[in-house]
């Protein structure tokens, strides 16, 4: 737990004037921000309306929680669905997503008090490493940040999760995320150093199953494991730590401006990747070919499948889980999606703001 006052301090002030519908340079995908009310939120995507910044709430202010923030007890939230009811007396955080297509929550604006940037904390961190408590876990990220630095890769890598606001504890996972194909490709070196970051293997890889299964249904364990074996994540040289990097999209990168999508319903098929190059950064976004529609909830689904070309995922899990040739079992949202790009049309959707079912995306073979 952390102690009181030593909650990592904001990293900027909080950007208001950001334009409509484009990528935001300041609050990037994954940082956190900070409410009046004390709600951490954790942002979403680089999209964002004119009044809100997407996202849900990731640590807020409770008394069964056990995280110290500013002097309070904070509960931690791994789950986004639930932050509807977390703020059900805030109906202000609901807001309705033309890119995404459906209603989701975020904070307003103008109750924006602080931002943490996930790259900026991990100056931060290198600058002044006292901010964390010595744990064994602290002193992995450490090893690790000093690795990023030293190999030129501060501006392209940055710490998010519990470090990311100092709600760490000797128990916590290393959350990293990395920025375009630079970033990328300085994850994959670290990930590479045995010294600092171990693979999942052997024994190991029951723990990674277990981990990955709660919430990744239906999968086999072969076929879970190789499905995981492409992402960036092992386990921690001193204290056995989970750590992983999630890929994000480079500044600037516009793939989804003016995008609008339109729900249908909902289908869960057998598809066929045809092209993953958009597929290794989140928002990942993967070329389908359907095979075969095992369920949908709408009327003549193979009239739909023949014209099914992409699949959209906003949930991590899955960004980088497939490579083209693979067949993957894919059940989300049919959506019909217009924007400026070739990626117009129907497609799969998976987000994570769904309180009624669970999106998934298995690989079959």
């Amino acid at each position: 737990m952390s102690a009181p006052g030593r909650s990592i301090p904001p990293s900027s002030p909080a950007s208001k004037s950001s334009p409509l519908g484009t990528a935001l340079a300041t609050i990037r995908d994954r940082d956190y921000l900070l409410d009046r009310t004390g709600v951490i939120f954790k942002v979403i995507g680089d999209v964002h309306p004119g009044t809100h910044f997407l996202g849900y709430v990731k640590y807020y202010p409770d008394a069964r929680g056990d995280r110290l923030l500013f002097g309070r007890t904070y509960r931690q939230n791994s789950v986004v669905s639930k932050a509807f009811g977390i703020l059900a007396d805030r109906p202000e955080c609901y807001i309705y997503s033309p890119a995404v297509g459906c209603v989701i929550t975020g904070v307003p604006r103008e109750d924006i008090v602080a931002h943490y940037s996930c790259r900026q904390t991990l100056a931060a961190l290198h600058q002044a490493p006292d901010i964390l408590e010595q744990t064994a876990v602290s002193e992995d990220l450490l090893a690790i940040i000093n690795w990023i630095v030293t190999a030129g890769a501060a501006d392209v890598i940055g710490v998010t999760g519990s470090f990311l606001v100092g709600a760490c504890n000797a128990r916590s996972d290393i959350d990293l995320v990395c920025y375009g194909p630079r970033g990328y490709e300085a994850a994959q070196a670290l990930f590479a150093e045995r010294a600092l970051i171990h693979p999942y293997e052997g024994e190991t890889l029951t723990r990674l199953y277990v981990r990955r299964a709660k919430y990744m249904v239906g999968g086999s364990f072969d076929a879970l494991m190789r499905q995981e074996a492409r992402k960036l994540q092992g386990l921690t040289a001193r204290s056995g730590a989970h750590i992983n990097c999630e890929p994000l999209r480079a500044d600037g990168d516009k793939t989804f401006a003016g995008v609008v999508a339109k729900e249908v319903g909902a289908i869960s098929v057998l598809a066929r990747i045809t092209d993953h190059s958009e597929g290794l950064v989140t928002p990942a976004l993967y070329g389908i070919e359907v095979e075969t529609v095992t369920e949908s909830t709408v009327d003549e689904p193979s009239v739909f499948a023949r014209r099914i070309t992409h699949l959209r995922s906003y949930l991590g899990a899955y960004t980088g889980a497939f490579r083209t040739g693979d067949v993957a079992y894919l059940s989300g949202r049919l959506v019909h999606i217009q924007g400026p790009d070739a990626h117009s049309g129907f497609g799969i959707e998976l987000t994570p703001w769904s309180a009624a079912e669970s999106f998934l995306a298995n690989l079959t073979r």
